[in-house]
């Protein structure tokens, strides 16, 4: 694997494949997994003989700066004597997983499968001489778990495959070698791994950052593929959106803009593939927990394992699929075939998801005050605790104005997660009112991006730097706050922002309005370091403001450059009192 950087325009751009298909087609194709919402990873390869997190893991030819001729020499090592195809399904579906997507190559250029087009496989350049992707394909069939081949674009092992790395220690020349020839050659191994395991359900790319979607021929690749396969799911790393998204190691903030599918991919430790020096595992309740945010958005979760070199998994990764299989097998339908929640936020801690009209609530922490859940407008008809099959009595009521239900407290609570299943009248109807940002001791009032209402298809990113409204890519898309003005003055106008230098020069209002018209202050957006680089500047000021409520909006006038910005925070600070 690697940190997979996805492009700004093109993580928004909407699948156009395969041509010609109608939305309810695209429909029926990707239902299995859309239902699935649990998939398991398996990074495995000759990088588990020396199993180095320090060398880089699945990375360990280039982060060891070794060169190919000596890397060969870990093949004779591979010997996995243990690995029982049967044993891992049977792995993977007691934790609850649906699918399974394993490495059929990775950058290393290691073929796990009985390749005809190379030496450099499991099946010629090992002594286990078997192809564990066949007895895995068979054992899937056999046990109802569906089968799918990740394969690396990049192939550090392969002499037509450019460019060379010479700053990671390939001393190999590159005179001669042909990128097209390299996807010749890629293209007929795809061919192999698709006529050969019967069904695949997913084809995952990875490692298509060095190249276009031209150089790599991706609308050929992916034809030739769904020629073979038209069932077929293939995700967004060939520089092409194809059918979902791809998030590394970490989960969007929101549900993807326009319904866009998606699937974190994920690590149980810190590494992909196996290591011997790294035991960072994440707890079964994280990992619960993660499913449960990632179901609440509307996406999937791929959770990797790293076999090792004699094919078996580690015992804390076993220790913790068995804890999520457990949690599942009591609350599954709370997570398989639901929909993202209706709420954008929720006024407990835990997520919602939903299955027609049965809402489920995924409680973390059972408020000491009792659960609401405020704007719910369809009647609810039964509530039950998924763990006991316990009736929860529940009633209506009413909070800040706004419908609420309130849910008693169940006997018995997971200290993972309890869930509510709530029997509605109809589908959820939610009507969830924007919240009121109050000042702060000292007046001033924070207008941060988590907090802000978002029309269009901008959206709210958190983690690896970010914590901000960013892919704002339409010049039509806004943000608002509501705030609460408590004391009469003029209040300076602050943004707090980044942008990349090359998508500088978009021009923007910000606007304070008390039932319509208001203040304005303007400004023009400058390039920052990176998009993860902020920079606050002072804008002007809002003059007069009374006390009330008022709603605050941010609006591009001008996009140049293909996108606005990335907004962190408005700072509203008061000054000189008003009522001159």
């Amino acid at each position: 694997m690697s940190c997979h950087l996805i492009a700004l325009l093109g993580l928004l751009s909407v699948s156009a494949a395969p041509a010609k298909e109608t939305p309810a087609q695209f429909a029926k194709r990707t239902q299995w997994w859309r239902e699935a919402k649990f998939g398991m990873f398996i990074h495995w390869g000759v990088y588990a003989v020396p199993a180095s997190a320090k060398g880089g893991a699945e990375w360990y030819l280039s982060g060891s700066r070794m060169q190919v001729k000596d890397y060969e020499k870990l093949a004779p090592q591979f010997n996995p004597v243990r690995f029982d195809a049967a044993k891992w399904v049977r792995t993977a579906k007691q934790a609850g997983m649906k699918y399974i997507v394993i490495t059929s190559k990775h950058h290393d250029g290691f073929c796990m499968f009985d390749s005809k087009l190379t030496d450099w496989c499991i099946t010629r350049a090992t002594p286990f001489k078997r192809d564990p992707l066949k007895e895995l394909a068979a054992e899937c069939r056999k046990q109802g778990v569906r089968f799918c081949f990740y394969h690396s674009i990049m192939d550090w092992h392969h002499p037509d495959y450019v460019p060379r790395r010479p700053w990671e220690g390939d001393a190999r020349p590159a005179t001669g070698a042909s990128l097209d020839r390299y996807i010749q050659h890629m293209k007929g191994q795809l061919r192999e791994l698709l006529t050969g395991y019967g069904p695949i359900g997913v084809l995952w790319f990875d490692g298509g950052w060095e190249h276009n979607a031209a150089e790599l021929h991706s609308a050929e690749v992916n034809a030739m593929i769904r020629s073979l396969q038209p069932a077929i799911l293939i995700n967004d790393r060939n520089q092409l959106p194809e059918d979902f998204s791809t998030p590394e190691q970490t989960i969007p903030a929101g549900a993807m803009p326009n319904d866009r599918l998606w699937e974190t991919c994920m690590t149980i430790n810190d590494t992909w593939g196996y290591t011997k020096d790294n035991t960072n595992w994440k707890s079964t309740e994280d990992l619960v927990r993660k499913l449960c945010d990632i179901a609440h958005k509307g996406g999937n979760f791929l959770l990797n394992v790293g076999p090792t070199e004699l094919g078996e998994f580690p015992e804390p990764i076993n220790e913790r699929l068995a804890g999520m299989g457990k949690w599942l097998a009591a609350n599954g339908r709370a997570i398989y075939g639901t929909t993202k929640s209706p709420w954008r936020r929720l006024t407990f801690d835990g997520r919602c998801t939903v299955k027609g009209s049965r809402v489920y609530l995924h409680v973390f922490r059972w408020p000491d005050d009792g659960l609401e859940l405020a704007g719910l407008l369809t009647p609810v008809r039964s509530a039950r605790a998924l763990v006991t099959g316990r009736t929860l009595p529940c009633s209506r009521t009413v909070a800040d104005g706004v419908p609420a239900v309130r849910i008693s407290k169940p006997d018995t609570l997971d200290p993972i997660a309890t869930v509510v299943e709530l029997q509605l009248a109809g589908p959820p109807r939610v009507e969830e009112p924007e919240p009121v940002i109050k000042p702060t001791s000292s007046g001033t009032i924070l207008l941060r991006a988590a907090d802000a209402a978002v029309h269009g298809s901008a959206q709210y990113e958190s983690g690896n730097g970010h914590d901000n409204i960013g892919f704002w890519t339409n010049v039509s898309d806004y943000v608002t706050w509501r705030m609460e003005v408590t004391e009469r003055a003029d209040y300076q106008v602050a943004l707090t922002y980044a942008c990349q230098p090359g998508a500088e020069g978009s021009e923007f209002h910000i606007t304070l309005g008390m039932r319509g018209g208001g203040n304005t202050v303007t400004g023009k957006i400058e390039p920052t370091a990176s998009w993860t680089d902020f920079r606050t500047v002072v804008l002007g000021e809002f003059s007069d403001i009374k006390p009330g409520l008022h709603t605050v909006t941010v609006r591009a006038t001008s996009m140049p450059n293909g996108a606005v910005m990335n907004l962190k925070e408005v700072r509203i600070t008061p000054g000189r009192s008003g009522g001159r």
